[in-house]
């Protein structure tokens, strides 16, 4: 049960149970990890600006689905909505809404693996707070032929006993393929906006495609973004923005980073804080604190309509049991902080871990506020420290496309913001980060 490098590097630094997993291949083809949105149902309105519409996707990031959306509707990527981001190497459903596009123009979209349905007028556009979460369908393949049903169910035994899984920020966050989000944000953070812009642009991975990782391996000898912008391969599209800008302002770092689309620039100042929250779950583990109890000090969020509030209960010895019954009841969950500018730390065991992490990765809480940049500053947030899963189910089969091996089929539910590969790296416990 090795902790990979990759998820060291973004702060996971434990698994939760001590059970050997069951090794295993994720995402062989993009059917293997599906994912429905689930969210609020919508209010059909013929009066309505919005048309809104499920949309199922192959193979497809986010932002790219939108531009492409945007560019076939002849409108900007501003007037389409959508309730959360999903993976690429997947087949996902979500719900999206589009600002005085008919009907008839959804219908028309002409884009591979690509599938628009239950288009419907309505009043009211698509918001982050529409979603509820996400129902996954999920094939592990090659799994360790010793693996049994009682494997699993002692893998998932522990899980199940608290209702969830140590609610890290998956490695999805920082990038599959190059997880350096988080870096980029780091250095945005330090206002060292050129080591920023080059990590982005540099960064060497081996799992890269080789077009792009030989092209960052010319910059990075040759500094020239001229020779870049022109050898960058076209899907490379914000690096390709950066050296634009750079062409013409060879020195102008935040001018550059300001030409990125505002959504990520604020993702890779998020991303930083996850690695930090990472870090502190991390921690929270070794010691051995609980997780579905709370402890003298521990910052509470309470559950309404089942939806995460952001009021704050501060547990203290008065309050603690009445505190605990209630996070039985799923009335309410143990928080971290998401650092930011107006962070305020737990008390108790749990504040002594968030400030160390914070001493040791040397980070004034001040510095969030980016003058420069201000679309990147953050304030801050608190983050339940679990993710409840529900409706988990399994099945143990041979492989469809390799009937001598075996693999395993779950199906499980999870609120937004939490990621499916955290729960699965504890049943998988893989060798190899492209496992996941």
């Amino acid at each position: 049960m090795m902790i990979l490098p990759e998820e060291r590097a973004v702060g996971i630094e434990v698994f939760f149970s001590k059970h050997p997993g069951i090794g295993g291949r994720l995402r062989t083809i993009p059917e293997d990890f599906s994912v429905i949105e689930q969210t609020h149902p919508i209010t059909p309105s013929s009066k309505g600006p919005f048309t809104q519409a499920t949309v199922t996707v192959k193979n497809w990031e986010t932002n790219h689905l939108i531009h492409e959306l945007a560019q076939q509707l002849h409108i900007s990527k501003k007037r389409i909505h959508f309730a959360g981001t999903k993976d690429k190497r997947a087949v996902t459903t979500q719900q999206m809404s589009f600002f005085r596009v008919p009907v008839e123009a959804l219908h028309q979209i002409n884009l591979k693996d690509v599938s628009i349905t239950a288009i419907t007028p309505t009043e009211k556009p698509l918001r982050i707070g529409n979603l509820l979460g996400n129902l996954f369908t999920i094939r592990i393949r090659a799994i360790d032929p010793k693996v049994t049903s009682q494997t699993i169910q002692e893998l998932i035994k522990p899980l199940e006993a608290m209702n969830g899984c140590p609610n890290f920020f998956g490695i999805q966050r920082f990038g599959i393929i190059r997880p350096i989000t988080h870096l980029v944000g780091k250095y945005i953070f330090q206002a060292d906006f050129k080591r920023a812009v080059q990590t982005y642009l540099t960064f060497l991975s081996d799992t890269e495609q080789e077009d792009a990782y030989t092209a960052r391996k010319t910059l990075l000898e040759n500094n020239d973004y001229k020779h870049a912008f022109h050898h960058f391969p076209d899907y490379l599209g914000f690096e390709k923005i950066l050296l634009q800008h750079l062409v013409e302002k060879p020195n102008d770092y935040t001018g550059a980073l300001e030409k990125l689309p505002r959504n990520l620039l604020t993702m890779f100042i998020y991303a930083y804080q996850s690695y930090l929250f990472n870090r502190i779950l991390s921690k929270r583990i070794e010691q051995g604190l609980p997780f579905d109890q709370a402890i003298v000090g521990d910052v509470v969020l309470p559950i309404q309509k089942n939806q995460i509030m952001e009021d704050q209960i501060d547990v203290t010895k008065s309050n603690l049991k009445k505190v605990n019954a209630q996070l039985q009841r799923g009335r309410g969950v143990v928080s971290s902080i998401l650092p930011g500018s107006d962070t305020t730390y737990a008390s108790g065991d749990m504040g002594e871990i968030e400030q160390q992490i914070i001493q040791e990765e040397n980070v004034d809480l001040r510095d969030f506020i980016i003058p420069e940049i201000p679309a990147a500053s953050s304030y801050g947030t608190r983050r339940s420290i679990i993710a409840p899963f529900q409706e988990f189910t399994f099945s143990i089969s041979n492989d469809t496309m390799h009937p001598k091996q075996k693999m395993v089929t779950l199906q499980f539910s999870l609120r937004k913001g939490c990621y499916a590969t955290v729960l699965l790296r504890e049943i998988m416990k893989a060798s190899d980060i492209r496992s996941y």
